[in-house]
């Protein structure tokens, strides 16, 4: 049996993310069809549907320039072009940080932003939503040459004075090499562009691929939203080494400064020894040739403190070359079928575990909650067919009494639901303090007041105070809201057992939240942030106060982002946590209301107690076929998220596309 390429795992893995999405929509679609939904399960399910949608699998490649990093990327995914589409050749050929993705939204092409915008306020991420800030060039698919010639422009420099270099950070004027050249040549080339974006219709690109180039030590350290977000958002970070020049000073700067930390379960490191045709030798046997490799892995691995297994020699060139050619013998030659092996057996089924993980969370939730609430309903008329059918052959007296105990019921239920108000309000209040604490504004004011603080400071200490009392006053916030939600919580945890024991509510064990990860996070950034300044910043020049002040926007950004999603998701935690209550008292509610109704019917007219049973009889079939129906479509999403798709992983998609 043929193996799994990548190519064929993601499409494989495409169609399991478009079956997952077409069953969690039947579910949302089936719950608002028997009126079962509640607002929270509503927000709940289509913010699954919405992270399946823009699900996307990111891959980064790292090197230093001239390792061959564009012809690796050709040679795995785009060779069935039978041409480069990243352009590749001796030298410099990608001077900045390059995206490849799709968006169907926009026309092909590429977009550039110059770099002079280095010295405007904003990270990546803020231009990405600014369209006049880039420079862009259409690709046209239909001619190679075009497309090329287009793309060359990644190549681009432009020659500067020492001062608008430093102004950018791309230099530091007190190192000797660099004072030598500017002494020679008066100017320093610099890249014109600060990054680029290329939207290109791949397949898998379509699919929701995107690819991360990075060009060197100069670029990964210059640009902190590299360091800060793109790298540790990457699901796999191949690092490139050349086999001609080994590892070098850089090379270990690299590895150890920005790769090495990237540690987790959810990411694929791969280490690619690249160039090995260039130790190729006609004059020695392909067994003394496989020794010269193995030797230059083995030094490799020690010098980065790794397993041999992780280091995977390659010729990206002869390799793509090979699938260009269709020559099978030179591809196995290039070595590069074992490198995409070990891609297809990490990179994938990693990205599948976390998805699946994720959307089960989600949907089970759903499914518990709607579960209980249709078993509270049919144990309620159960409870009503059982009182009635207690009523044949009795005298109306009885019935009268079950009227009078129906009352009281309904009496000390409604005090139950004035206390139940009181909490509401309390709730409601703590939430308020939780969202100060938590909200956004307090975090901008905090932003704003560290970048003021920063530039009154022209010295390294009064910037590393400055940064301190961000990340305190950050951690304050949220451990003070992580004391808050906790109180949250005990309130409504006792509130549940209150109204189990005095009206018979189905027992509930609120969500619990956590903020830990949040601090984690933030505890992540302070260390990165110390980590660069202690290397970088000791002495401060104009381009490094600069390039402190670039780094902060891009710190304070990648804070912003987390804190948005630190409110989203106790935002969801909240609505979870009233949801079930507010349902099953309205639930409880409709059920009294229905029962003395009932009761009343029957003692104006006796003749109609077999009609009310038959009516509940029938109730009570309906409710248990809507929890047949549910677990039922439970099942199904189930099976998609373990993969048991069988052949309709195709029906799915074509679904999903109808």
């Amino acid at each position: 049996m043929k193996p799994m390429t990548l190519v064929d795992e993601f499409e494989h893995y495409s169609a399991w993310r478009d079956a997952v999405y077409v069953r969690v929509e039947a579910l949302r679609d089936w719950l608002a069809t028997q009126e079962l939904g509640d607002a929270e399960s509503e927000l709940r399910l289509n913010q699954l549907l919405g992270r399946l949608q823009e699900d996307t699998l990111n891959v980064a490649f790292v090197a230093e320039f001239s390792r061959g990093k564009s012809e690796l990327i050709n040679a795995i995914f785009f060779s069935d072009y039978r041409q480069r589409v990243l352009p590749s050749s001796a030298g410099r050929t990608t001077m900045c940080p390059t995206e490849l993705y799709y968006t169907p939204t926009r026309r092909p092409s590429l977009r550039l932003l110059p770099i002079d915008t280095k010295t405007r306020e904003g990270s990546i991420a803020d231009f990405k939503r600014d369209a006049d800030a880039w420079t862009e060039f259409p690709l046209n698919l239909d001619s190679a040459d075009e497309m090329s010639a287009t793309l060359m422009r990644l190549a681009d420099t432009m020659q500067v004075d020492a001062a608008t270099a430093e102004a950018y950070g791309l230099i530091n004027p007190n190192d000797e090499e660099t004072a030598r050249g500017l002494a020679r040549d008066g100017g320093i080339a610099i890249p014109r562009w600060r990054h680029a974006l290329i939207n290109f219709p791949h397949p898998l690109l379509k699919q929701g691929l995107v690819i991360l180039d990075t060009p060197g030590l100069n670029a990964v350290g210059t640009e902190p939203e590299l360091t800060l977000n793109m790298l540790p958002s990457a699901h796999a970070v191949l690092f490139l080494l050349a086999a001609d020049t080994g590892v070098t000073k850089s090379d270990i700067e690299i590895w150890r400064q920005y790769i090495a930390p990237l540690q987790g379960a959810s990411r694929a490191r791969l280490v690619v020894l690249n160039k090995i045709d260039g130790l190729w030798d006609d004059l020695k046997s392909p067994a003394e040739i496989d020794a010269v490799i193995a030797r230059q892995v083995d030094a490799s691995a020690t010098l980065l403190d790794l397993p041999a297994s992780q280091v995977y020699p390659v010729s990206a060139q002869k390799a793509l070359v090979a699938k260009v050619k269709n020559d099978p013998a030179l591809l196995a030659r290039s070595r590069l079928l074992e490198l995409e092996a070990a891609l297809t057996q990490e990179l994938i089924p990693c990205k599948q575990t976390l998805v699946s993980e994720s959307a089960q969370a989600s949907v089970e939730d759903v499914v518990i909650k709607t579960t209980e609430l249709l078993e509270t309903r049919l144990a309620n008329i159960q409870d009503q067919v059982d009182e009635l059918q207690g009523l044949r052959g009795k005298n109306r007296d009885v019935i009268q009494h079950m009227m009078v105990k129906a009352n009281e019921d309904k009496q000390q239920f409604e005090r139950g639901l004035r206390q139940f108000n009181a909490l509401r309000n309390v709730f409601a209040s703590q939430v308020e303090t939780l969202r100060r604490r938590l909200g956004m504004q307090a975090l901008r004011s905090e932003v704003r007041q560290t970048r003021q603080a920063m530039e009154k400071s022209r010295f390294s200490v009064g910037l590393r105070e400055a940064m301190g009392g961000f990340f305190r006053e950050i951690d304050g916030n949220l451990k003070a809201s992580a004391a808050i939600i906790y109180e949250i919580r005990s309130m409504m945890t006792a509130m549940y057992q209150k109204f189990s024991d005095e009206h018979g509510l189905a027992a509930v064990n609120p969500p619990d939240h956590s903020l830990n990860k949040y601090r984690k996070e933030m505890a992540r950034l302070e260390q990165v942030f110390d980590e660069r300044f202690n290397t970088v910043f000791k002495m401060l020049t104009l381009g490094q106060h600069q390039l402190t002040a670039r780094f902060f926007e891009t710190l304070a950004s990648k804070v912003v982002q987390v804190f948005e999603l630190a409110n989203s998701e106790t935002e969801a935690w909240l609505k979870a946590l009233i949801a079930p209550m507010e349902t099953q008292v309205r639930e409880h509610k409709i059920q009294l209301k229905r029962r003395l109704e009932s009761v009343s019917r029957i003692h104006a007219a006796t003749e109609t107690l077999d009609d009310r049973i038959d009516e509940l009889d029938a109730s009570i079939g309906s409710v248990s076929d809507q929890l047949d129906q549910l677990a039922r479509i439970n099942t199904r999403i189930v099976d998609a998220l373990s993969d048991d798709l069988s052949d309709d992983l195709t029906g799915a998609r074509l679904a999903k596309t109808a």
